[in-house]
């Protein structure tokens, strides 16, 4: 497992690429492939000018170059070049995929076993792109990113070999005016950068004034505010011009600069060397020599401008990986209570439920959300939560299945403390039907086995039967093997609750929890789903949550809720007959009923 990460504006840039490298390292042979390709790749560069040299010096001169010679060194030359690059890139690609693998598989773990506190802090498309999304772009560009600097910087030592085997004094000057060329392409490329992202913010606001003015375009009317709104876009407009030129400044002044300061290193080392061949002082010069060296010298200045850049997709790489350990690092797994043991608990639950004083408060500056519930629930029992929103009733069920944690009192189950039951042991003893059904993009066996090791294909056939929805699986082309879709978009929202309690009868739980599970459901959707429920809740303690009260009016106990208490209980009869807050639920429930 990787040291923890002290925060990133602490650490070094070397310090925060060692954090990672225990994700990358895995396929070592990988990198002694990527390290060897790179330097041979490197080490054709300046092979290529250099076979200019004797081609020139010797080649036209009759008798003293073979013809074959040039043709085998030039297609030799590139076919190495080409395995090199071929074995390079294989290689980046597999250390990044297989660290992207392993880093992928730990965040999905961490997720798994998160801490509940997570999903209330951060959406599902957050931690989806998180997990998803940024390990791969930080993968890529930071696997990327040290190849290339690695390739480059190979490329320019090897390259500044061959100069100053050339000829030495030339090379001096190559060594001044060839970063002056990358500093003023970085300059450039930098400002065209800002610009850019500037445009495209600009670009945004102004698509985002349209979009306005589209949706809004009956109040923009009728308020005459097509003036002003003209104004706004042109506004708006003018100044993505106005960037749209500077953009273009930016781009067309590059070339013109590099060329004008590789004009004057190219006349400088011409000057030198026609001083140096007419004057016969220092090394002499050929023309093959002088176009080797010219093709080497300018053959410098891109991977010279890469390296000046490198350190952009390095950082941007970092920063997406840190935000994959960031939330590694942050998020606390779900762990049982040191009072835990297996030994204390039975395999299966009568399902007894006591509550004792329970309260929760979700902040400390907040209204409790549950303040100090007593409550005791036999086993077989069928007990209904109702009342007005935020009442406490879904934080109640939320308790049993410690998907909450109270901040003071006691939970037991079947007299034992929820702390002594390990967590696994502990849910499955609950099974869940809600009002917002979840299924995977799996088969409808998968779905309704959920969890289970092995699919036992006969016991979900007769799960689906008893749920009324064997009739319509059995018409699907393949069955309770076919695939459901991404939240089972292919079943209406009646069969997806009847799947959903198809997984609760093959889980074959003693408690079974139905938060609003009939809520927005056609009246034979509904009936055909009180049905299946009714074979569900038989033989085990229910508790439902309903703000339809017809649905609940048979329950053993309707326990009422306000402002996190527990205000009266009762069956039907004896709260209409108390004419309290049931009652007044009741009536106002059968008033806003369709006649």
């Amino acid at each position: 497992m990787p040291p923890r990460a002290d925060p990133a504006d602490q650490r070094s840039l070397l310090q925060r690429m060692r954090r990672l490298l225990p994700y990358f390292r895995q396929y070592r042979v990988g990198w002694v492939m990527a390290v060897i390709s790179t330097l041979i790749g490197a080490l054709t560069e300046p092979a290529i000018p250099a076979l200019l040299k004797p081609l020139l010096d010797d080649g036209f001169n009759q008798g003293r170059l073979q013809l074959w010679m040039v043709p085998t060194a030039i297609i030799g030359l590139f076919a190495i070049r080409g395995v090199a690059q071929f074995a390079g890139r294989y290689a980046l690609s597999r250390i990044a995929a297989d660290g992207m693998v392993v880093l992928r598989r730990q965040l999905f773990d961490r997720l798994l076993h998160a801490d509940l506190a997570l999903f209330a802090r951060q959406s599902a498309s957050q931690l989806a792109n998180t997990i998803v999304y940024e390990v791969q772009t930080g993968s890529t560009l930071l696997v990327q990113a040290l190849l290339n600097l690695a390739r480059d910087g190979f490329t320019v030592v090897a390259l500044l070999g061959y100069l100053i085997y050339l000829n030495w004094q030339l090379t001096l000057i190559v060594l001044v005016l060839v970063p002056c060329v990358a500093f003023i392409l970085k300059t450039l490329s930098r400002r065209l950068y800002k610009v850019t992202r500037q445009s495209q913010s600009a670009t945004d606001e102004l698509a985002y004034v349209v979009e306005e003015n589209v949706l809004a375009h009956r109040m923009v009317r009728l308020h005459q505010a097509q003036d002003g709104q003209a104004r706004r876009f042109d506004a708006l407009s003018h100044h993505l011009r106005n960037l749209a030129l500077k953009a273009t400044r930016a781009s067309a002044a590059s070339m013109p600069l590099a060329q004008l300061v590789s004009a004057i290193a190219l006349s400088s080392v011409i000057a030198i060397a026609l001083s140096q061949g007419q004057s016969g002082d220092g090394p002499g010069v050929t023309v093959g020599g002088f176009v080797a060296f010219i093709g080497a010298m300018l053959m410098l200045v891109a991977p010279t401008r890469r390296l000046a850049d490198i350190i952009n997709p390095i950082t941007r790489g970092l920063a997406a990986l840190e935000r994959g350990l960031e939330l590694m690092d942050s998020v606390q797994a779900e762990l049982d209570s040191p009072r835990a043991s297996a030994g204390q608990v039975p395999p299966r639950a009568r399902g007894e439920i006591e509550l004792l004083g329970a309260s929760v408060r979700y902040r400390d500056d907040a209204e409790p959300a549950l303040d100090g519930v007593s409550l005791c629930i036999p086993a077989g029992q069928t007990v209904a939560l109702v009342g007005p929103s935020g009442a406490g009733k879904t934080t109640l069920v939320n308790l049993l299945p410690r998907f909450v944690e109270p901040t003071a009192g006691q939970v037991r189950l079947d007299g034992i403390d929820l702390a002594h039951w390990p967590l696994a042991a502990l849910r499955a003893q609950f099974a869940l039907v809600s009002q917002d059904v979840t299924m995977l993009n799996d088969s409808i066996a998968a779905n309704v086995a959920l969890g289970a090791g092995t699919i036992d294909r006969a016991r979900v056939e007769r799960c689906l039967a008893q749920a009324n929805l064997a009739e319509h699986v059995a018409s699907l082309p393949q069955g309770i093997d076919t695939v459901v879709g991404h939240n089972a978009t292919e079943l209406s929202g009646g069969q997806r609750q009847r799947l959903a309690i198809a997984r609760a009868l093959y889980k074959d739980a003693p408690v079974l929890l139905l938060d609003e599970a009939t809520s927005a459901l056609d009246t034979q959707s509904e009936r055909l789903v009180q049905q299946a429920l009714a074979t569900a809740m038989r033989g085990r303690t229910t508790l439902v949550i309903a703000h339809r009260l017809s649905t609940i009016e048979h329950a053993d106990r309707i326990v009422v809720m306000e402002r996190g208490t527990i205000m009266e209980q009762g069956t039907h009869a004896e709260l209409i007959a108390a004419g309290n807050l049931y009652a007044r639920l009741h009536g106002l429930a059968a008033e806003s009923a369709p006649g």
